[in-house]
């Protein structure tokens, strides 16, 4: 059964460029509720700790070094089919294959630079949400 919960964060690029709102509008306008929010900052390790997954993919520290370059918006999200539905409101990783009136295609600056991050199952959501959210900032 799908979960109502999901985990998203507004990365660097979007935030220092202060599209943070606009982004944040777009989530709300698309019947999603913001259950936790905060403006932070990444360390390299941090980033390195929650990109772990990739920590053998030759982007990794490219990916590490953009992540803690500025300050991200992390995000829990209330939303019946919170996932799906939200990786739809994201849009294609890449923005140039990114469907119009998406975050992505709106707000990206390219394929790294991607304004937004959205989780892509209902584990990962939980784990994500987890690395930035007590379970008590969480309800």
């Amino acid at each position: 059964m799908p979960s109502n919960r999901t985990f998203t964060m507004i990365k660097p690029d979007a935030v220092g460029a202060g599209n943070t709102g606009a982004i944040t509008k777009m989530i709300e306008e698309a019947g999603f509720k913001i259950i936790a929010m905060k403006l932070t900052r990444l360390s390299r390790e941090r980033a390195g700790q929650f990109y772990a997954v990739h920590r053998e993919r030759p982007f990794y520290g490219e990916l590490c070094e953009y992540m803690s370059s500025g300050p991200i918006v992390p995000m829990i999200l209330e939303k019946d089919n919170a996932v799906e539905d939200f990786r739809t409101l994201i849009g294609a990783t890449n923005p140039q294959e990114a469907a119009e009136g998406t975050i992505r295609k709106l707000f990206a600056e390219s394929i790294s630079a991607n304004a937004i991050h959205g989780s892509d199952s209902d584990e990962n959501a939980r784990i994500e949400g987890s690395f930035f959210f007590s379970q008590t900032e969480q309800y």
